[in-house]
């Protein structure tokens, strides 16, 4: 008699989806052997990604809120891999790994292959520049922790060389483009209207908060939130205007250069920094990886059941699938919400998988959309199931259900035990408000 071996489920990414499932997995089937769980990823650690615009402000510290791979993966019974996919091989169902080198060159580990009996890909999204002349160059997305802090760094920096330089501040010096205004570039702008005045009230005296500092919005469409509902748009706009934020929609950039951003139109915004948020695609290798279908923006084609429309044994979910949603004319909208209802219906596919039921099929239900604007308000919509119709929240409200977005991802990694202490817990010892280096 031979032991069998376990079914090997392979999950590429963790992002909030990925690790998500990671975890369940773990709990439910790896700590029993009942499968071998591995996740790869080529970070070491994790964050959710709707934070990345607080930890580029300021406004939240990026250590406090990272996860480490390594240590999820030994509290819930899966495998953690470092590395990055490079190669699909479907007929031996093994994944390549590109080699792994430290931050001085040394290779960490040589190029490899994982087989696989069950393959998950969740890579998320990474910033679609449309081939901008200029953008890859000079303008900061924030796809990664690294890409973030990289530009709350430059931030500072620019705050204390205006303090430090010996002729006043010249037009533009501090200024920040953020081009896009989807919910990342809407929630940035907010969040740095406050964060850079707190920079520079801790003693840079020669920065006039008013006249030298200025965040300008930059979207093609002609409003703000485009995919969003335009009521939400509209009491954004107000808060933003209020705030002083320079809005500018129907302007389509052509070129980001060193010291600003050319609209088509020629006319040139001054900024010392450029952000990048105005669009998404799937990862460059997916693109018609080992023969399957992709979509223009290099997404995984998938069936209802979340398998890719030629392999049954890969699927693919979140920012990286491309998923029809019966009934609506556009997929299942790459947000983390959809991760989120994804890696949760993966946990119970893969159990028809590994007992050979017939799978079903994933339905997506839009719970509505919101905005953070930082300390200043939130705006959304809550889809109403029950009254039948959706209605539109802002204020403590609408952040209370920010925040509780946050605490679902929290619990689904930590248990809803841990995640309810968390938000007891505090810490009692000083520190700036914002991050200063």
């Amino acid at each position: 008699m031979t032991d069998q071996q376990p079914h090997r489920i392979v999950i590429v990414g963790g992002g909030a989806g990925g690790l998500e499932l990671a975890t369940a997995l773990g709990d439910r089937f790896g700590r029993a052997d009942k499968a071998r769980i591995t996740l790869v990823d080529r970070s070491r650690t994790h964050i959710w990604k709707p934070l990345l615009h607080s930890i580029a402000a300021g406004s939240l510290r990026r250590s406090q809120h990272e996860l480490n791979y390594m240590a999820q993966a030994h509290w819930h019974h899966f495998h953690y891999r470092l590395g990055e996919m490079t190669g699909l091989d479907r007929a031996a169902k093994t994944i390549t790994l590109a080699p792994v080198q430290d931050d001085e060159g040394r290779e960490i580990s040589p190029e490899s292959q994982i087989g696989y009996d069950t393959l998950v890909i969740a890579v998320g999204s990474v910033t679609n520049d449309f081939g901008t002349p200029g953008a890859k160059d000079y303008a900061v997305p924030l796809e990664t922790p690294e890409q973030a802090s990289r530009f709350n760094r430059r931030l500072v920096n620019a705050c204390l060389r205006a303090q430090h330089q010996h002729t006043p501040v010249a037009p533009g010096q501090l200024h920040v483009a953020i081009i896009g205004a989807g919910a990342t570039g809407t929630e940035l702008a907010a969040e740095l209207h406050h964060t850079a005045r707190e920079i520079i009230a801790y003693g840079l005296d020669k920065i006039d908060p008013e006249h030298d500092l200025k965040i300008v919005l930059i979207e093609a469409t002609p409003r703000i939130l485009p995919a969003l509902p335009e009521r939400i748009s509209a009491a954004t706009l107000a808060l933003l205007q209020e705030l002083g934020v320079e809005v500018r929609t129907g302007a389509r950039v052509a070129e980001v250069l060193a010291d600003g951003v050319r609209l088509a139109d020629g006319e040139m915004i001054p900024s010392e920094l450029v952000v990048w948020s105005a669009g998404v695609k799937a990862p460059d290798f997916l693109h018609e990886i080992a023969g399957l279908e992709t979509s223009r923006i290099n997404q995984l084609v998938v069936k209802q059941t979340l398998q890719t429309t030629r392999d049954d044994a890969i699927f693919a979910l979140g920012d990286c699938a491309a998923c029809a949603r019966p009934g609506f004319d556009q997929n299942i909208p790459p947000r983390a919400q959809a991760a989120h209802q994804q890696a949760e219906f993966m946990v119970a596919q893969l159990s028809r998988v590994l007992e050979g039921q017939p799978l079903q099929d994933f339905v997506y239900k839009d719970f509505g959309s919101l905005v953070s604007l930082g300390k200043f308000s939130t705006v959304g919509n809550l889809m109403g199931f029950v009254v039948g119709r959706s209605f539109m929240i802002e204020g403590y409200f609408a952040r209370f259900m920010y925040r509780s977005l946050y605490k679902m991802h929290e619990a689904a990694l930590h248990g809803h035990g841990r995640t309810l202490l968390g938000l007891f817990s505090s810490s009692a010892c000083p520190a700036p408000t914002v991050k200063l280096h």
